[in-house]
């Protein structure tokens, strides 16, 4: 696992201990990252179930002026900060359940051009974070969130405005503004 792309480009990442995290493949992020193209420079990041943080320091090596790290985990928060400390990129790191995390980024007022949520292959976790994003208002107008998947996952309640998939990852778009 490297950072593809940018200032950070070639830095081999850490994932955090145990099998609780499962990375994104290089594959599959290089492939998210030339669907997104310029949208990334200068973009406010969101990485919801940050594991390593390799998607939010992709997103900052590429140019993002800023990116906010979310996990619960305490190995996934260690990784996150190694992985920042190897690549020189500077970003905020909240440690601390999507469930708080959200209501407090929306307390705050602030707003993200990408949010990126990846949780364990878990559908029922995906949709709760969905609903979350959508009502705290935190995704910026012309933003995007990307959801990450299983493959085989049925996601009930939104319509993307676009999927990939690559192996056993699928990638769900959904745009700000979007039915």
């Amino acid at each position: 696992m490297r950072v593809i792309s940018g200032t950070a480009r070639r830095i081999s990442l850490v994932a955090p201990e145990g099998l609780a995290t499962r990375p994104t493949s290089d594959r599959a992020k290089e492939s998210l990252f030339n669907i997104l193209g310029d949208r990334v420079r200068g973009a406010r990041v969101l990485d919801i179930f940050c594991g390593s943080g390799a998607i939010g320091i992709e997103a900052l090596s590429r140019g993002a002026r800023e990116a906010v790290f979310v996990d619960s985990a305490t190995h996934a928060i260690k990784a996150v900060k190694q992985n920042l400390a190897k690549t020189k990129l500077t970003a905020e790191i909240i440690h601390a359940a999507m469930e708080s995390a959200i209501p407090r980024l929306a307390a705050e007022k602030r707003q993200f051009d990408i949010i990126f949520a990846d949780p364990p292959y878990d559908t029922e976790v995906l949709v709760k974070a969905l609903a979350l994003v959508s009502e705290a208002e935190i995704l910026a107008e012309g933003g995007v969130l990307i959801a990450e998947a299983d493959s085989r996952a049925q996601i009930m309640g939104f319509t993307p405005t676009d999927t990939r998939t690559y192996g056993r990852t699928q990638f769900l778009f959904f745009e700000a503004g979007a039915e």
